[in-house]
């Protein structure tokens, strides 16, 4: 099947900048009208203006995701403004970093309101769009390493990632019947955020340089460009990804991944159950024994790649 988007309808949340643009702006390259959305207009209107200098068709809606509202308005400019609509795709997201007794509740709720209630009221709508006009539809949400395996100071953007995941999973059974998909993808990027950290300096460095990033962060770390991303939402949202739903894919840099869905990794059984004390002589030690990391584990940086702290 082909990966062509020519006469499909796209809507990108979060697309001002980074890797949302960079998703918007290779929707347009394949073929679709794109309907761009960012909660801030200067972004919003310079990706606009990326896709058509480049001979797309773009419109941008400028307003936060989170409400139904705003979820209802980007489905319906898509169906105003080029006649259709046939693609989702939720990047927008926040950061509000900070260790747990520094979180207060309002850190907390930021983060959720815009990655998770954004998802689920953008979902919502695109869904009822497709089901109501018979559209196997495409929907392409956005994960991150962190809400597969946790990052210290992160429990809020940790515990939005991780919901979407789950939503996903259960959407895929439910839109099933109206062969609309529905995935994840898990994105490993240079970003703002990445800009920041010493251990990316010197990828960070050769992107700013114009040179190609070092073989070890696109290879052994699978970590790139915005655009190394854009493939892979680009597949998703094309026909050539018919009947693959409800997955967690991981792309960054030369490196494709499928993220597993959890599954147990030990099981044993005593006859009348468990009391406390059972467990602690027959169940610990086999679960010492099969302890699952947490957190990313990154590998040594090559010594020519080693930068001093700022």
């Amino acid at each position: 099947m082909s990966t062509t988007l020519q006469g499909k309808v796209a809507v990108v949340t979060g697309a001002g900048a980074g890797l949302g643009a960079a998703y918007a702006v290779a929707l347009a390259r394949a073929g679709a009208a794109v309907v761009v959305n960012d909660a801030v207009e200067a972004p919003a209107r310079s990706t606009v203006e990326a896709i058509t200098a480049a001979g797309g068709r773009a419109v941008a809606v400028v307003d936060p995701v989170g409400s139904a509202e705003t979820a209802q308005q980007l489905v319906d400019t898509a169906l105003a403004e080029f006649g259709g609509f046939d693609v989702l795709v939720t990047n927008a997201g926040i950061l509000r970093d900070k260790s747990l007794l520094k979180m207060t509740d309002d850190d907390f709720d930021a983060v959720l309101a815009v990655h998770v209630r954004g998802t689920f009221s953008c979902v919502r709508a695109a869904y009822a769009s497709f089901k109501d006009r018979g559209v196997a539809g495409r929907i392409v949400t956005i994960g991150s390493p962190t809400g597969q395996r946790g990052n210290f100071g992160q429990t809020n953007y940790a515990a939005a990632k991780a919901a979407i995941v789950g939503m996903v999973r259960t959407w895929a059974l439910e839109m099933k019947k109206a062969q609309v998909t529905v995935n994840a993808v898990v994105p490993v990027a240079a970003t703002a955020m990445t800009r920041t950290v010493p251990y990316f300096a010197a990828a960070v460095e050769a992107m700013d340089a114009g040179e190609p990033i070092p073989s070890f962060y696109r290879h052994d770390l699978g970590f790139g460009t915005p655009e190394d991303v854009a493939g892979l939402v680009v597949f998703l949202a094309s026909d050539a990804s018919d009947g693959i739903s409800g997955q967690v894919l991981g792309a960054g840099g030369d490196r494709l991944q499928v993220w597993s869905h959890p599954e147990p990794v030990l099981s044993v059984h005593h006859d009348g159950g468990w009391d406390a004390d059972t467990i602690a002589a027959q169940f610990a030690p086999q679960l010492r024994e099969n302890l699952q990391s947490v957190g990313e584990r990154f590998p040594e940086l090559p010594a020519d790649l080693v930068r001093p702290k700022a």
